[in-house]
C-alpha cells in the first residue's frame, strides 16, 4: 500500500512538471555540446598546455601521489553540494530563476568539455578513461543537478505566480517543507557520488592509466 502511494506521488510529480523537465534535459545536453565544440576552437598551443598538465596528473594517479580518498570525498561533497545548495537558494529567491538555468548549462559545459577533451587528445584511450574517471559518480551527480534544477524552477514559478499573480491558493509552508526535503534527499545523493569518485573511480583510473601506457 505504501509503496503505490509513492509510486502515486512520482508520477503525480513527473506529470505536473514533465514540460520543466524536458526543458532542463535539453539545456543540459546543449551545455554538454557546447562543451565538446569549445575543445574544437582551442588553439593547438592550450591543447599542449591542457594535456600537459593532464598527463602529469595521470602520473601522479599510476604512482599512487593523487589525494587521500577521504580529502576527495570531502572536496567532491563541497564542490556539488554548493551548486545544489546555490540553486535552492535560488529558488527561493524567485529572482534568481535565469541563474538556476545557467548553473545547470556550466555543469553541461564541463562535462562536455572534459570528455571532448580526452576523446580529442587521446581518442579511444580518452573515451576509456572519461568512461571510468567521469561517468560512474556523475550517473548520480547529473540526475541530481537535474532535479535540483527541475524544483528550484518549479517552486520559483511557483513563488512568483503567489506573488504577482495571485495564482497560487496552496498554503506555502508545506510547499516549503517538501522542498527542504527534497535538498537533503538531493545532498544525500551527492554523498554516495563523492563516494564513488573518492573511492572507485580512482582505482578504475589508475587501472586505465596502467594499461595505456
Amino acid at each position: 500500500m505504501r509503496k503505490r502511494m509513492y509510486q502515486d506521488i512520482v508520477t503525480i510529480h513527473f506529470r505536473e512538471h514533465s514540460s520543466i523537465y524536458l526543458f532542463v534535459v535539453v539545456l543540459f545536453l546543449m551545455g554538454v555540446i557546447f562543451g565538446a565544440i569549445v575543445v574544437n576552437s582551442l588553439s593547438f598551443s592550450q591543447k599542449e598546455d591542457l594535456f600537459y598538465y593532464l598527463s602529469q596528473f595521470f602520473g601522479q594517479v599510476s604512482d599512487d601521489k593523487v589525494a587521500a580518498s577521504n580529502d576527495l570525498l570531502w572536496q567532491s561533497f563541497m564542490h556539488n553540494s554548493k551548486f545544489i545548495g546555490l540553486m535552492w537558494i535560488l529558488g527561493i529567491s524567485i529572482i534568481g530563476l535565469p541563474v538556476i538555468l545557467i548553473i545547470l548549462f556550466i555543469k553541461g559545459l564541463v562535462v562536455g568539455f572534459t570528455v571532448g577533451f580526452l576523446v580529442n587528445q587521446m581518442s579511444w584511450d580518452g573515451f576509456i578513461l572519461s568512461f571510468v574517471s567521469i561517468l560512474p559518480q556523475n550517473l548520480i551527480i547529473i540526475p541530481v543537478f537535474v532535479f535540483g534544477a527541475t524544483l528550484s524552477v518549479a517552486f520559483s514559478l511557483k513563488m512568483i505566480r503567489r506573488q504577482f499573480m495571485k495564482k497560487l491558493s496552496q498554503p506555502i509552508l508545506p510547499l516549503f517543507g517538501r522542498y527542504g526535503l527534497a535538498l537533503v534527499g538531493a545532498l544525500l545523493l551527492l554523498v554516495a557520488a563523492a563516494s564513488i569518485e573518492a573511492y572507485i573511480s580512482p582505482m578504475l583510473m589508475k587501472l586505465v592509466v596502467n594499461i595505456i601506457e
